[in-house]
């Protein structure tokens, strides 16, 4: 898998240091500056401790499972044009080298929902998916929510509040209110197209 996050700090160099410091025992393989500077952290065939509590599908330790890109960023600010360019070349490489589907290209949100929100609601999914490196639903026959983004790889252990924020926070970020027919519509595109069974098995 790769987990994509944001630094959650204004300096781009402080960020740098903490990711370095074996004190702060947070890591990742990269770090993607606003200028569009890629900074290699940890080798990619090296587990770093970017993700922390949380599983996608049948796996529970994400750190061992997966590479880790950090960007800088506050949260709240859009991702700059030269950073999404950097990264979309940093994922399509790392894509080839480790044969990672589209799908598996995830958020830190989407595997910690409830602790996490990166890489929060002003980043682009939409251009990685259509570039191919990531993946964007569609709307299906509308069905069980929770069932349906089980399958495709949230965890079940949250209640329905956090797991439907989670699911919005990288598909309708702009939208409010209570579940409704496009979130289960979505929710069944993606466990039709991308779900797997309990075993970890694709459909």
């Amino acid at each position: 898998m790769i987990v994509l996050h944001y630094t959650a700090m204004a300096d781009h160099a402080a960020a740098a240091r903490v990711l370095c410091d074996p004190a702060r025992e947070v890591s990742a393989h990269y770090l993607i500056g606003t200028d569009g500077e890629v900074l290699a952290l940890v080798p990619e065939d090296q587990r770093a401790w970017h993700a922390g509590a949380g599983r996608w599908g049948c796996v529970t330790d994400v750190n061992s499972r997966s590479i880790g890109i950090e960007m800088s960023n506050i949260g709240t600010c859009p991702f700059a044009a030269a950073q999404m360019d950097a990264l979309c070349d940093l994922v399509a490489g790392i894509m080839g080298r480790w044969n990672i589907p589209a799908h598996r290209v995830i958020g830190h949100s989407d595997m910690a929902p409830g602790r996490k929100i990166d890489p929060g609601a002003r980043f682009d999914w939409r251009r990685l998916a259509r570039e191919g490196l990531s993946i964007w639903p569609e709307r299906a026959t509308p069905g069980d929510f929770r069932a349906d983004l089980a399958r495709f790889g949230y965890t079940a252990d949250v209640d329905d509040d956090t797991l439907l924020a989670a699911f919005r926070l990288r598909f309708r970020p702009r939208h409010t209110g209570p579940l409704d027919d496009i979130d289960r519509a979505l929710a069944a595109d993606l466990a039709a197209r991308f779900g797997v069974d309990a075993k970890g098995s694709p459909q």
